[in-house]
C-alpha cells in the first residue's frame, strides 16, 4: 500500500487565509532552530510544524524518561530512554512529513554556540534552563540582530494565564531572565539602561517554591505543571512566527 501524500495547500492552507500570501510563504520557507526541546521546547517544536515551517532544527542532549512524563510532548511509554530530539524528529514526520528536521544530539553552551547549528537558520527560540547557554545566545541574537525569542523559567508556576511577551527588560518574577538581564547590563555599556532588545517568553507569577523541591531554576527543581510549559512553548512559537511576519513585511 502506497503511503499517504500530504497536500500541504490543503493541510497549511488556513495560515494562508490567516497571514497571507507573502506571511505564508515567510513562514512556510523558514528554517527555525528550538535549544531544549523539553516540557517547552517541545511544544514550540510541534506549533512550528504544524504551521509548515520548512526546516527545524532540535538541539538537546537529553534522553526521554519516566519524569519528563507531565510536561513532554515527545515523554510516552514507547519512547522511554529514546533521544528526545530523536523522538520529536518522529512525531514530525507524522504531522508534516515534509519538514527536514535536523537533530543534534549537543548541550549547547558558551564554547559551541552558533557553532553548532548545522546550518544557517531565520529564528532561534531559545527553550534551554542553562544560564551561560542563554547569555551565549542572547549576545549572538544582540550582536547579528538574529530573530529569537528567549524563555524564561516554567518551574514552579501555576498559572497558564500569567504567561506573557516583552523584552527583557520588562520580565517580572522569573530568577533565570533576572540573571540573564544582570549579566547582560553588566557585560555590555550598550544595555545598562532601558530596553535590551531581546524578547521574553515569561510568567508574572510569583514562583511557588513548595516542600521537597530541589531549589534549581528547572521545572525539575521547582515542579512543574503542562499548562504552563505547554503554554510557554506555545506563546515562543506564537512570537517566533510573529518575527518572521515582520521580518518578510
Amino acid at each position: 500500500m502506497n503511503p499517504i501524500q500530504l497536500d500541504e495547500d490543503r493541510a497549511f492552507g488556513a495560515l494562508k487565509r490567516l497571514y497571507g500570501g507573502r506571511g505564508y510563504g515567510r513562514i512556510r520557507a523558514a528554517r527555525v532552530a528550538v535549544v531544549g526541546v523539553g516540557g517547552v521546547g517541545s511544544w514550540a517544536v510541534e506549533a512550528l510544524a504544524r504551521s509548515g515551517v520548512a526546516q527545524l532544527v532540535l538541539i538537546d542532549l537529553d534522553h526521554v524518561s519516566e519524569s519528563n512524563v507531565n510536561r513532554q510532548l515527545q515523554a510516552t511509554i514507547p519512547n522511554l530512554g529514546m533521544s528526545k530530539v530523536q523522538a520529536l524528529r518522529e512525531r514530525i514526520a507524522t504531522i508534516h512529513p515534509n519538514c527536514q528536521v535536523f537533530a543534534v544530539e549537543e548541550l549547547v553552551t558558551s564554547q559551541n554556540w552558533p557553532a553548532v547549528l548545522p546550518a544557517q537558520v531565520d529564528a532561534v527560540i531559545d527553550a534551554c534552563d542553562q544560564s551561560a547557554a542563554k547569555r551565549a545566545m542572547a549576545l549572538w541574537a544582540l550582536r547579528t540582530r538574529a530573530l529569537h525569542v528567549c524563555v524564561g523559567a516554567a518551574g514552579g508556576k501555576q498559572s497558564a494565564q500569567a504567561v506573557a511577551v516583552d523584552d527583557l527588560s520588562a520580565a517580572t518574577h522569573d530568577p533565570l531572565l533576572a540573571g540573564l538581564r544582570q549579566r547582560l547590563r553588566r557585560d555590555s555599556a550598550a544595555h545598562r539602561q532601558g530596553r535590551i532588545g531581546l524578547r521574553c517568553v515569561y510568567s508574572a507569577e510569583a514562583v511557588q517554591a513548595l516542600v521537597g523541591s530541589a531549589g534549581d531554576l528547572s521545572c525539575h527543581g521547582y515542579g512543574s505543571s503542562v499548562v504552563v510549559t505547554a503554554t510557554f512553548g506555545m506563546t515562543a512559537a506564537g512570537e517566533c512566527l510573529d518575527q518572521l511576519l515582520k521580518d518578510s513585511s
